[in-house]
């Protein structure tokens, strides 16, 4: 039996079946970028050098597969709602960061023809079905919600906005990076990257209007995910890192204080959740 406001935070098909198509794509390109990051020029749509960044896209992927499963599985829409605008702006840069360098893809390569194929068709399946299911929300808690703290919301926000101002600054501006990045950096890998870095800020956000954890805790755990193949990244790829510039030993140490804060953050809202400590009360 349904609880009050339940009937219609539900996931649409369109939505389900979009999830379905997009999670072995997004599987693969895990093998190929982070198992494989030194066979790019062979394996890939373009040459992605050092192994470093393949691993980081890989990494963001690691974290898509965890989301869009949630997607795929999930009985209610609003568990999942507030990936799906970071997921179109993400798509969104990558589509225009391959047609400004299309000269540095493998043409003829098939991961090209799914790389062009999935990019210029994602962030428009994944609007349209934003779009279907927006209003879709109640705007309810669930029974055993937690509504997590203002200066929670408002921190992790502000970390958000951070990366995502780094990412689009990155993305419009990547020859100004090149030289004081965490590690080597072409035009389109600084692009590629700078995209990556608005993920975070694109969720981070609704925090500020929404503070149901049910709301986030499947999206959280896809950040953390992806926070964990980022750190097993800088582990297996630290020679890719330029520890001679700040930005080397920054950038490892915020991921390290990143994954130990979000994954105590992820613990503290599951354990008062689970006390019922609901929204409203």
């Amino acid at each position: 039996m349904s609880t009050p406001g339940t009937a219609s935070d539900r996931v649409r098909r369109f939505t389900r079946v979009l999830a379905a198509v997009i999670v072995p794509f997004l599987g693969a390109a895990v093998v190929l970028l982070y198992l494989l990051p030194n066979a790019t020029d062979v394996t890939f749509a373009w040459t992605i050098q050092p192994a470093l960044t393949a691993m980081f896209l890989g990494s963001a992927y690691a974290g898509g597969i965890v989301f869009f499963v949630h997607v795929l599985r999930t009985e209610r829409w609003h568990r999942v709602k507030y990936g799906f605008p970071a997921v179109v702006v993400f798509a969104s840069l990558l589509a225009v960061a391959t047609f400004l360098h299309w000269d540095r893809f493998h043409f003829g390569h098939i991961s090209f023809f799914t790389w062009v194929t999935l990019y210029l068709t994602t962030p428009v399946l994944v609007l349209v079905a934003a779009a279907l299911n927006w209003r879709a929300d109640p705007a309810t808690p669930e029974p055993r919600d937690y509504a997590i703290p203002r200066a929670a919301r408002i921190a992790i926000a502000l970390v958000g906005v951070v990366a995502f101002a780094a990412g689009v600054a990155l993305f419009v501006a990547p020859t100004a990076f090149l030289d004081v990045w965490a590690w080597p950096l072409t035009p389109l890998t600084g692009r590629v990257v700078g995209a990556i870095l608005t993920l975070p800020g694109m969720v981070n956000v609704w925090l500020l209007v929404d503070p149901r954890w049910s709301a986030f805790r499947s999206i959280f755990q896809a950040q953390l995910v992806s926070l964990v193949f980022i750190a097993g990244a800088l582990v297996f790829a630290a020679g890719d890192l330029t520890w001679d510039r700040p930005a080397g030993p920054a950038f490892a140490v915020g991921i390290a204080l990143s994954l130990v804060a979000y994954a105590a953050f992820y613990v503290y809202c599951e354990r008062r959740s689970r006390g019922g400590s609901a929204v409203g009360q």
